[in-house]
């Protein structure tokens, strides 16, 4: 099986120790366990794993060179995607990972227990409401997030985390030109500016997938991100 992953990340660029390895494999069996009593994920197939939720967390090096982040957050990282593989493949990084359900929660803690994890840690509740701390907020090199909402809604819900020269990559999937181009002004309030949009297909599927790379030029506004339901209900336009 280990096989698999080597042969999957090497197509990327990444290699890894036993250590690493023995860490993506523990992680997977542990997805499998949790997911038999909450849903975590739709996909708990080993090399799907490894293409889907692996290659698919680590395909940011396409984009970004991650030696050069230190520490990163991960906002509705849900199952621990990509914040928990970006830890495996790059130890150095320092790791916050934010969901707003606790057993989602409990299972992450399970995860960094079992692995053996340091520097990292989990945080519950709304990325609204963490964005207003200042231990978080404008604290961050990098903020990556694969959660489905719209992209001017995910950049009042992520910018506030970046620091000033910081990045915010958000992971999308299928047609995004449009919504690229509608969250320019949103973008640009919040302070940052979309630098690139980085397509590319999954390795050995017909997946599509692409990251937006957001630089933060100037400080976020106080007044984003705007109270709980405000962002999705009502985008910056």
């Amino acid at each position: 099986m280990g096989q698999i992953l080597i042969e999957s990340l090497e197509k990327i660029g990444i290699k890894i120790s036993r250590k690493q390895e023995e860490q993506f494999d523990a992680y997977q069996r542990l997805l499998d366990e949790w997911n038999k009593v909450m849903n975590l994920t739709g996909i708990t197939e080993y090399s799907e794993v490894v293409e889907k939720h692996y290659v698919d967390s680590l395909s940011i090096v396409k984009t970004l060179d991650m030696n050069q982040v230190e520490n990163v957050i991960d906002v509705g990282t849900g199952a621990g995607f990509p914040g928990l593989p970006l830890k495996i493949a790059f130890p150095h990084l320092k790791v916050t990972l934010l969901d707003s359900l606790n057993k989602r929660i409990k299972f992450l803690n399970e995860v960094i227990d079992e692995l053996g994890l340091e520097d990292i840690h989990t945080i519950h509740g709304r990325a609204e409401d963490y964005a207003k701390d200042p231990a978080y907020r404008e604290q961050y090199d990098l903020c990556v997030s694969r959660a489905v909402a719209n992209l001017a809604t995910l950049s009042e819900y992520c910018l506030p985390y970046v620091r000033v020269n910081g990045m915010f990559v958000p992971y999308k999937s299928g047609e995004i030109d449009e919504e690229v181009q509608n969250s320019k002004k949103a973008v640009n309030i919040l302070g940052g500016k979309i630098e690139d949009v980085v397509k590319f297909e999954l390795p050995g599927t017909d997946i599509g997938r692409s990251f937006v790379k957001i630089h933060k030029e100037k400080n976020t506004p106080k007044k984003y991100p705007r109270k709980a339901g405000m962002p999705s209900k009502e985008p910056i336009r």
